[in-house]
């Protein structure tokens, strides 16, 4: 059961950080505001561009180990991926213009993929008696 909603949890992330990339490829400013940051582009969308294509790629993946039900790999990749949110929050936090609110989506990505990733390596696969 654990593993079920670990997987549910982890495909839902992978939904949402697609969504979010393909945000900064059509609405750049909206999701650089949303992201929790100011940026003075003139523009250039070329920041928006290279996270947009991070957050799509990091979806698509989790999408897929949840789709092929690899359990350890998407483990791994959910632990592994909490520096992402983590330096963001810290570019977030770093700026005089922003509070604990905006980090917060930062935050929350933190705690999900840390808890689940543990809680995908943790848990055993179970065997199917027949």
């Amino acid at each position: 059961m654990t593993t079920r909603i670990s997987y549910i949890i982890a495909f839902l992330l992978g939904l949402g950080m697609i969504f979010l990339g393909a945000r900064f490829f059509t609405s750049p400013q909206v999701a650089t505001a949303a992201y929790g940051i100011h940026f003075n582009d003139q523009g250039d969308y070329s920041f928006h561009y290279i996270k947009g294509i991070r957050d799509i790629f990091s979806g698509l993946i989790i999408c897929a180990f949840v789709l092929m039900k690899e359990r350890r790999a998407l483990g791994v990749t959910l632990l592994a991926g909490t520096m992402i949110p983590l330096t963001d929050m810290l570019i977030v936090l770093s700026k005089s213009y922003t509070s604990t609110a905006q980090a917060m989506p930062h935050i929350i990505a933190i705690i999900i993929c840390a808890v689940f990733g543990v809680l995908l390596l943790a848990t055993r696969p179970q065997s199917k008696l027949l």
